[in-house]
């Protein structure tokens, strides 16, 4: 058995409504574990975990409103520009052909790429892959090496 992933990565999406991220990932299996609503004078903060026995999964969420395209790195670009592009959002899942089975219908317009087997050097393993409501690219896949010893 392969050990869990271990590091300090911190991932923070920013979205325009954190009641569409919360809705959308509550049905991937993830858990609000702090949600600071946007008001006047700040945006706000959502972060969700997701458990799995391949381990703990977190994502964070920033604005609320559309007072986050004016963030000062992502002003620079068109509203319409698709958030995470050119970025692969992988999650980790331990039973990923009943998670699939579990999601597959209810969020099947959001799957780009059905579950399969892949298979490099010494390893088989499966993934699928996803698009959130925000454009987000996300991958979902066994715990596989990742270069780690």
């Amino acid at each position: 058995m392969m050990k869990p992933i271990t590091n300090n990565l911190i991932v923070e999406l920013h979205v325009p409504d954190l009641n569409i991220a919360k809705e959308f990932y509550s049905k991937l299996g993830f858990n609000v574990s702090l949600d600071d609503k946007p008001n006047e004078k700040e945006l706000g903060y959502l972060t969700m975990i997701r458990s799995d026995p391949a381990g703990k999964t977190m994502l964070n969420f920033y604005g609320g409103d559309e007072r986050v395209n004016n963030q000062s790195f992502f002003k620079q670009f068109p509203k319409e520009t698709k958030r995470g592009y050119a970025i692969e959002v992988t999650i980790v899942v331990a039973r990923i052909d009943e998670f699939y089975d579990k999601i597959k219908t209810s969020l099947k317009d959001n799957i780009v790429r059905e579950i399969k087997e892949l298979e490099d050097h010494n390893h088989k393993w499966k993934d699928f892959r996803m698009v959130d409501p925000f454009g987000f690219y996300l991958r979902f896949t066994e715990l596989i090496n990742w270069g780690q010893k």
